[in-house]
């Protein structure tokens, strides 16, 4: 069975964007040539499951072609229906059930990339198996929290921590079940 797995960013203080949708804060640990282990990361998935905002933020600042690149199957989570393009599907139906079926098929595993609600929901049907969350050395204040309350409690177990130059922390995790 694949797993799905969560693989974001956020502030000291629990935040994954300011205001408004705002990511600039993720500039702060921004190197060359440095990655945090998304290239490696990215290689053992197929399929991303996102909600609409971020998709569009991410589309407008970098481009379609950083999710869809012809190798895996985008679904982006979203309440207005839209076309296919590409292999980037604007999905609308029950986000449960898609990834049921999703971790029922074959292939390599799933990445959800957010957002906040799209997240919750799957923390509330149990559904993350695996968590890398990189801590940027910021506190913002407000925003849009990673984790919600009122979710059932999910025990975790360690798999590894590694430290960077730019002071971001990235703490691995998988599902205890």
């Amino acid at each position: 069975m694949r797993k799905i797995s969560l693989f974001i960013a956020m502030s000291l203080d629990g935040y994954i964007a300011q205001p408004n949708d705002d990511l600039s804060f993720l500039k702060l640990v921004e190197k060359e040539g440095e990655d945090y282990g998304y290239a490696e990361f990215t290689s053992q998935i197929d399929t991303i499951i996102i909600g609409r905002r971020t998709y569009d933020y991410v589309v407008n600042e970098i481009g379609a072609s950083h999710y869809d690149n012809g190798e895996r199957d985008v679904y982006v989570i979203t309440r207005t229906e839209r076309p296919q393009v590409g292999r980037t599907i604007f999905y609308t139906g029950n986000l449960t059930g898609l990834v049921e079926r999703l971790k029922s098929e074959n292939g390599k595993n799933i990445y959800c990339d957010g957002g906040a609600e799209i997240i919750n929901e799957l923390l509330k049907q149990d559904l993350i198996d695996e968590f890398v969350i990189s801590v940027v050395p910021v506190l913002l204040g407000d925003g849009t929290r990673l984790f919600n309350d009122r979710r059932p409690e999910q025990v975790l177990e360690f798999i590894t921590v590694k430290t960077f130059e730019t002071g971001l922390v990235q703490l691995h995790y998988k599902h205890k079940k």
